[in-house]
């Protein structure tokens, strides 16, 4: 098992990474300070792993659960009512621990509803999916989506621990897998380039879930975002970074109804996209363009748009994006590859063209 923390002076937290440590209750009890546990997961997590948890921690625990319907179109404020009410009629009090036990959506929900239930009691972070334990679970987001825009309702709460176990992988289809790589592979072109040649040279065995290369991707992935957050936990400068294709892939998402595009599926067109500007405006060479695109494709990842998008709907839905300040698009952009900045400082012809191309390639493609 490996750890690491994500230094916030008070509200730090571990991340342990490990392989089956899902049944260490040890790790657990370190961040249980109550009698109280909502274990909090979705329809198709629950067969696999909830009585086991549920079983371990009975033994000193009053345990109830919350089983949410699967998939980003029920990431709602009406699902996260079912987590309240779950609560409510269970007579949780505010010394009650959550615990998020399934992927993205049910820790940013989970997440959100510790927040706000009697205005805030504490959480713990069990990600079963490889987008989640690489990115949404670790550095306190948690919220819900609106028809008008992607999680536009939330709040920064951090969780008492973030328990990774990489066996939960094995169980995850192959699409989900694809869709977490492209959060992995962001961490190696915002800040750390020697991290993007490793996953070049490891990303057939990443795919094939070696345990000890998916566990080193994994815990560098963690520490990065870690290194982040510490710096800036509530997004005010550097934290912004960890958006890289996100405006765009956001705006794929909405557009398409959610669930129907993965969020890493959408992450990774909207990070060719961000790298295709970072290209026009001459801060990446046509090598780092062109091995960008190849890895996003070795992870089996999509790097067009669809098709039936255009370049209004894009604008449109990408002026809803949280980073618009003061009417001003701010995008995650390379200044080199492993270097990312925040901008509005970017040519508009450069910012049409790459999406007006884009779409043009998809439909030549025929893509959906």
């Amino acid at each position: 098992m490996r750890m690491l923390t994500v230094d916030l002076g008070d509200r730090s937290y571990p991340i342990f990474i490990g392989h089956g440590i899902r049944q260490q209750k040890t790790l657990f009890d370190d961040a249980i300070h109550g009698k109280q546990v909502m274990v909090v997961t979705n329809e198709t997590i629950a067969p696999l792993y909830l009585d086991a948890l549920v079983s371990m921690l009975s033994v000193d625990y009053k345990v109830d659960t919350c089983v949410l319907p699967d998939g980003e179109v029920f990431k709602t404020l009406d699902t996260y009512g079912m987590i309240m009410t779950s609560l409510l009629e269970a007579k949780h009090n505010r010394t009650t621990t959550v615990i998020a036990l399934g992927g993205g959506v049910v820790g940013d929900m989970a997440g959100f509803a510790a927040a706000t239930y009697q205005r805030g009691v504490p959480f713990i972070q069990v990600p079963t999916t490889l987008l989640s334990q690489v990115d949404s679970s670790v550095g306190g987001k948690t919220g819900v989506n609106h028809p008008l825009g992607k999680n536009m309702i939330g709040a920064f709460y951090q969780p008492q621990a973030v328990i990774i176990d990489t066996e939960t992988l094995s169980s995850l289809p192959q699409r989900e897998l694809s869709a977490g790589m492209a959060e992995v592979i962001k961490y190696g072109l915002i800040c750390d380039e020697p991290f993007f040649d490793w996953l070049e040279q490891e990303m057939f065995g990443l795919m094939a879930l070696d345990n000890e290369k998916i566990s080193d991707a994994i815990y560098k992935s963690c520490l990065a975002k870690a290194n982040v957050v510490a710096q800036d936990e509530r997004e005010g400068g550097i934290r912004a970074i960890l958006n890289l294709g996100h405006t765009f892939g956001h705006a794929i998402e909405t557009e398409m109804g959610y669930g129907n595009w993965l969020h890493g599926e959408a992450v990774s067109v909207g990070s060719v996209l961000a790298v295709d500007l970072s290209w026009r405006m001459g801060n990446i060479t046509d090598q780092d363009m062109s091995r960008t695109i190849a890895l996003f494709q070795a992870a089996n990842l999509p790097i067009l748009p669809p098709k039936n998008m255009t370049l209004e709907s894009f604008i449109e839905r990408m002026a809803l994006d949280k980073k618009v300040l003061d009417g001003s698009l701010r995008l995650v952009l390379l200044s080199a590859l492993g270097d990312a900045l925040v901008t509005s400082d970017f040519p508009m012809e450069d910012f049409n063209a790459c999406i007006i191309d884009a779409l043009e390639a998809s439909k030549q493609a025929n893509l959906t």
